[in-house]
């Protein structure tokens, strides 16, 4: 897979607008949604000029996630169009805010599935963001309360603005394309790994090779567990091996299950469609745990409570993590050489990358170069 490439000056360089405008800041490069439809198309996006807590950053790269297709198309809410998806975005910073001191022109950094939160609940208190009790305000599609609940605007562009405390900094060693990727896959993955405590020793069993579920083989094998993938696929028999795992399980087999009854700690299940999951429950040992990253749009098979109460099982979600968090995961790919298997794509391929990914047709993260961006008009469309 294409690991990512050293990044090249911006074919589309942000213009500044006239600050006698409605809405004075930057003009920005993007693709994105006008109506269900529509597919992804070019437009133009209005930046703020930056507060004093802003960070800007001019973007060199955008993660592509699932997640991106069912927004963008309508697919679980209609969201406010025109719709600039994109939360796995990496750059290098352009200005700052007076009151910025963490953060400096020229630095390489990030920014993932949120920009704000309510800073004030017991969750945001504890450094869990993404629990927010008033709800966190996503990177895209999102009202942001502290800028007039004016909708939030994604990285499929080349530039964006950020308070501070939002931002990320990303480690020289990591690969900034590989990178982003981490953003969303990476810290979705490796929060539950970390809740658990897994460990040197520990056994993890990963349910399904894609976007997560590679990122899980690879987070996991880099904190010592011996990984199990489940797959209903003999063809990703190979390509689990290849990303680390030291046993891939053909889960339709159910010989093959039974013969791994009680071996698994902890299981990662990273499937989004409707499954059985009871089987997997019975690979699991005393005080094993299934954590469910994947989001099925329709109802799960019942969970027999009897599997769970036998052996002290645990069935948990896990939802991103953290800014904090968010941070140590970094820190830990780039001590561990962790990226993500990638396929770079130009904005004029991100409608092909979309069915692709709906078809199953990536190993395993699609990663926009903005530098293939269209310029910015003169006047925004968002």
């Amino acid at each position: 897979m294409t690991p990512g490439r050293p990044v090249p000056p911006p074919l589309a360089k942000p213009i500044t607008m006239d600050t006698s405008e409605d809405r004075p800041g930057t003009l920005a490069a993007a693709y994105g949604a006008t109506s269900p439809d529509s597919g992804l198309v070019p437009l133009t996006v209005a930046r703020r000029v930056p507060t004093e807590d802003d960070v800007e950053i001019a973007i060199e790269f955008c993660g592509l996630c699932h997640s991106d297709v069912h927004a963008t198309r309508g697919e679980w809410r209609v969201p406010p169009y025109p719709l600039i998806p994109g939360h796995e975005i990496v750059g290098r910073v352009t200005r700052v805010g007076a009151a910025v001191q963490d953060f400096a022109p020229g630095d390489r950094v990030g920014v993932g599935c949120m920009v704000d939160s309510c800073r004030e609940c017991e969750s945001c208190l504890e450094g869990l963001e993404q629990y927010c009790e008033r709800g966190n305000v996503g990177t895209y599609g999102a009202a942001d309360p502290r800028h007039g609940d004016e909708i939030t605007q994604g990285g499929y562009s080349t530039s964006v603005v950020v308070d501070r405390r939002f931002v990320l900094r990303v480690p020289d060693a990591l690969d900034p394309a590989a990178a982003a990727p981490l953003l969303c896959a990476g810290i979705t993955t490796y929060s539950p790994l970390r809740y658990f405590e897994v460990e040197e020793g520990d056994s993890v069993g990963v349910v399904g090779l894609g976007g997560l579920g590679h990122m899980a083989v690879k987070i996991a094998k880099a904190m010592g567990a011996e990984v199990t993938v489940f797959t209903t696929s003999e063809s990703k028999f190979e390509a689990a091996r290849e990303l680390g795992a030291d046993h891939v399980v053909l889960s339709k087999d159910a010989d093959a299950m039974e013969a791994a009854n009680r071996s698994i700690d902890v299981i990662i299940d990273t499937v989004a469609a409707p499954h059985d999951l009871n089987p997997y429950f019975r690979t699991l040992r005393l005080d094993g745990a299934l954590f469910q990253l994947g989001l099925p749009a329709d109802d799960m098979p019942p969970v027999s409570p009897g599997l769970l109460i036998r052996r002290r099982l645990a069935y948990a979600g896990s939802l991103i993590g953290g800014i904090e968090e968010t941070q140590e995961m970094l820190d830990f790919c780039a001590e561990h050489g962790v990226v993500s298997d990638i396929e770079v794509v130009a904005a004029g391929q991100l409608n092909e990358a979309y069915d692709r990914m709906v078809a199953g047709d990536v190993k395993y993260r699609f990663v926009l170069d903005t530098a293939t961006l269209q310029e910015p008009s003169e006047r925004a469309d968002a």
